[in-house]
């Protein structure tokens, strides 16, 4: 038996994986969470094999999450489920720790299979996600100035180009105005970007925005 946790902020949403899980058979979905601070205490306190983490939680961002519970339980393993989908988000998490990645509009299905290939030890990432992490791996290579960006730059770049205000930035990271402002001018400096506009017309060039409005 599979045991899995289920971290996602939204109540309809642990609700339904849940009832997907346990009807799939050989899954035991012994836990939830909310957000981060009910992650790491669930980690902390219960013994399973799976987390099953949603992206866009309150509180840490999905990174800074994945690398602290992968610190504090090197072996367990993690698979995210994400509204977004950009292979960039997926290569940052597979390089922060986790051993999967998949969309929530992926088919049940899948999601199924994934967390069965993932609990065996194995990995569950798309060819092109694949094909990302090698070449960031080969020497020398050079990959779009986006990729330069620390976690928190690329967070912060993802929620400016959606439209929200550096003040609003502030507020759903919990972060200063003044910290928020610094990576913007960080992030600009590393892209080689003048202004806002540029950097939306660069996002929208590599398909780097989507629906989600936001950029946890």
């Amino acid at each position: 038996m599979i045991r899995v946790v289920i971290a996602d902020d939204h109540t309809l949403v642990r609700e339904g994986l849940k009832q997907l899980l346990r009807a799939a058979g050989g899954i035991d979905v012994i836990g939830e969470a909310r957000d981060g601070h009910d992650v790491l205490k669930v980690v902390r306190e219960s013994d399973f094999d799976v987390l099953l983490l949603d992206m866009s939680m309150p509180g840490k961002s999905g990174m800074e999450l994945i690398k602290q519970v992968k610190s504090e339980k090197p072996r367990l393993r993690i698979l995210v489920l994400s509204m977004h989908q950009e292979h960039q988000y997926a290569v940052r998490a597979i390089k922060s720790g986790a051993s999967g990645y998949l969309t929530k509009d992926s088919a049940s299905a899948l999601l199924v299979s994934a967390i069965e290939k993932v609990a065996a030890g194995g990995a569950f990432i798309s060819a092109e996600v694949a094909e990302q992490l090698a070449l960031g791996a080969m020497p020398q290579s050079e990959g779009l100035p986006h990729t330069a960006l620390s976690d928190r730059e690329y967070q912060v770049f993802r929620m400016l180009v959606s439209g929200q205000a550096v003040t609003a930035i502030a507020a759903v990271l919990n972060l200063s105005v003044k910290t928020v402002s610094t990576h913007k001018a960080r992030l600009m400096e590393k892209m080689g970007i003048d202004n806002q506009a540029e950097l939306v017309r660069y996002a929208i060039r590599h398909r780097l925005v989507d629906d989600s409005g936001d950029g946890a």
